[in-house]
């Protein structure tokens, strides 16, 4: 009960996190309509908070080894308040761009330390609750369109935002009530960073894996909504098309999940991205919207069952008292990836057509599936379950 508590707590606070980039994702077009702000700009606005995730990833996650997981939680909250509140009334690129900034730094701290919580909480598990912790990601995520929908026109282009912010402050108080495991001073790591676990070829591996994914996402929430308005598809298939790509993300997680640590993270990871590259290569050569639509949601499908391979893949190799700084520093380059994805992609539609961008997402997608095989080695069918896992020095998580 106590393990199905912490999970469903944790998972409502990744969703909240989510929904507030699906809000923003999904206002892009109303951003450039109504700012008269340029496709480059808003591809920008996407980058900047992936970057600002980068850094609290990587430098300030791994405080959760060292005993302040819930304060960063409560910490990444309150910056994510901030940053809603500034999405909700800046009326330029630069306002914007920091809002952005404030909330990547909150979501950068905090998710971290939530996957540690719950990877540690109930590691025999580990697969199924990573899906878990996905699929609260996407439903949050998923829940931005209808927000925007419900709220946007009757209240302006402030209000998803408000609500969100006043929702994330009525949670706060929850987490007070949740029994955290925080590692005690003794067995804190000795490390205040997490580069050392780069000397891990197989944490290589996973996340090569991962920054794969982001190079997707990054490319993907860049450009759907500005193409399928190019191509004069009406708003509310672009919405629809990404609730409902949301939709197997959120349903399919957990069995993702499962089916990752069952088969081997890196199984599942590497053939369901290399077939996601070959979905974004044909984003960029399908004639309407409603082409890219309808393959859309055979991506999402895919996506549900193996995205969240990589992070299983990282619970996999990683020390059990590092798991908040290797999933950071996971997050941070995932991060990294989907900013640069952005505004590689977005400077390459503007520049030189849609075919171009999507297919250089594709060849880079595919180009880290190589580099993280590679990686991993013999670990490539390596299973929680295994004895034989090289982790890097410190307790291993295993089953």
């Amino acid at each position: 009960m106590q393990h199905r508590r912490l999970l469903i707590t944790f998972g409502l606070l990744s969703a909240l996190f989510s929904a507030g980039y699906g809000v923003m994702f999904t206002m892009l077009d109303d951003f450039r309509d109504s700012y008269g702000i340029s496709a480059s700009a808003l591809g920008l606005i996407v980058a900047v908070g992936f970057f600002s995730s980068f850094f609290a990833q990587v430098f300030l996650a791994p405080r959760a080894d060292r005993g302040h997981a819930r304060q960063l939680v409560y910490l990444g909250m309150l910056f994510n308040v901030a940053g809603l509140v500034g999405m909700a009334f800046g009326h330029n690129a630069t306002l914007l761009m920091l809002a952005r900034i404030v909330m990547g730094i909150g979501a950068g701290m905090a998710a971290p330390a939530i996957r540690r919580i719950v990877i540690l909480a109930d590691p025999d598990h580990l697969g199924q609750n990573i899906g878990r912790i996905l699929a609260a990601d996407v439903a949050g995520f998923a829940a931005g369109p209808a927000i925007s929908a419900l709220l946007t026109k009757p209240f302006g282009i402030a209000a998803p935002f408000l609500v969100l912010a006043i929702a994330s402050i009525a949670c706060l108080p929850v987490i007070t009530r949740i029994r955290v495991d925080e590692t005690d001073a003794a067995d804190r790591p000795t490390t205040r960073f997490a580069f050392d676990l780069l000397r891990s070829r197989p944490y290589v591996g996973a996340i090569s894996l991962g920054a794969a994914v982001f190079l997707m996402v990054g490319t993907f929430d860049a450009l759907w909504v500005l193409v399928l308005s190019d191509l004069n598809t009406s708003d509310l298939i672009a919405n629809l098309g990404i609730t409902l790509f949301a939709v197997p993300l959120a349903v399919l997680g957990p069995f993702g999940g499962r089916l990752a640590q069952r088969l081997g993270p890196f199984r599942v990871g590497s053939v369901g991205l290399l077939v996601g590259a070959a979905m974004m290569f044909s984003y960029g050569r399908l004639p309407s919207g409603i082409a890219m639509f309808s393959v859309a949601m055979f991506h999402a499908v895919n996506d549900g069952i193996t995205v969240s391979a990589s992070g299983v893949a990282v619970g996999l190799v990683a020390p059990a008292d590092r798991q908040a700084g290797a999933q950071g520093l996971m997050g941070g380059v995932q991060t990294l990836a989907g900013g640069l994805a952005a505004i590689v992609a977005s400077s390459l539609y503007q520049s030189s057509g849609r075919a171009t961008a999507y297919t250089t997402c594709a060849v880079a997608m595919a180009a880290l599936v190589v580099l993280g095989l590679a990686c991993a080695g013999r670990n490539w069918a390596a299973k929680p379950a295994d004895e034989t896992v090289d982790t890097p020095s410190s307790t291993p998580v295993l089953g």
